[in-house]
Parts: C-alpha cells; structure tokens; sequence
C-alpha cells in the first residue's frame, strides 16, 4: 500500500503515533520515495537534542550531589545516605541512556556543567569552598560504586 507525501504530512499534523507507525512501515520496507523527509528530519533532531539534555541534566545532578556530600560538612552527617543514594540513582540513569556518542558530548561539555552545578549549589546552600575546576573525571562520574574521599 503506497502512502503519498501528502497524507503522511496530515499524519504528522493530526495523527502522531499513526505517523510514526507509517513512517516505521515505510523505513522497514525500504520505500525511501514515500518517505516524510522533513519530518522525519525534524523528529530525528529534536529526538538527538533530547538525548543530549537528558544525559546533560543527569550528569548535572550527579554533579551537585556529590559537591554536596564532599563539601557542605555541616549538613554531610545527616545527608550524606541520602545524596549517595541520589547519585547512584542518576548513574544508574546515565548507564541506561548513554552511548558512545553520548558519552563524548558529556566529556566535551563537562567544564560548563560542572559550572552550572556550582551555580546551583551556591545558590542553594551558598557554599564558597567549590574547586574553580570540576575535581572529578567523567568515569568518576559515571561509575556507580565511586565516592570522592
């Protein structure tokens, strides 16, 4: 069954899911002619921009938790379970969502996330003992078990 141009664009307009299942259809059966390539194009990019904000939020959080359990000591006692905890649960997120693409984005873009993380820890806690420079490395980061001392 051919699907014009034209209907897979009221699709994507009116119908999504149906769009998507067409488009699948159409990729599987190697019918490129009939493809919504604008589209598709558009879907492709912001699903890419959306993968980078996930890992990048993610990566974030681990980030002032763990600025939070090394360097606010008047609270790391009564805290400190409950930032580890929320650590793990952001790396066990990352792992999930992270590829080899993914992982490289993460590293050329660490320096400004760990600077958006200060921000929001002075913000929050107005702590003013933050190392200039990010003290861990991405596979500190990213590695589940690993705690700065």
């Amino acid at each position: 069954m051919k699907i014009e141009t034209l209907d897979l664009n009221t699709l994507y307009e009116q119908e999504y899911d149906q769009w998507l299942e067409e488009t699948v259809k159409i990729l599987k059966n190697r019918q490129l002619d009939q493809l919504d390539y604008d589209n598709l194009i558009e879907e492709l990019e912001t699903l890419r921009r959306s993968e980078k904000n996930a890992v990048k939020s993610l990566l974030l959080q681990v980030i002032i938790h763990l600025l939070l359990l090394q360097f606010w000591t008047e609270e790391k006692e009564r805290n400190s379970n409950h930032w580890s905890a929320e650590i793990i649960t952001f790396r066990v997120q990352l792992e999930d969502r992270l590829t080899t693409n993914l992982r490289n984005y993460l590293r050329s873009e660490l320096d400004k996330i760990y600077q958006n993380a200060c921000l929001i820890v002075n913000k929050k806690v107005q702590l003013t003992n933050l190392p200039d420079r990010c003290p861990y490395s991405l596979e500190e980061l990213l590695q589940k078990d690993w705690f700065p001392e």
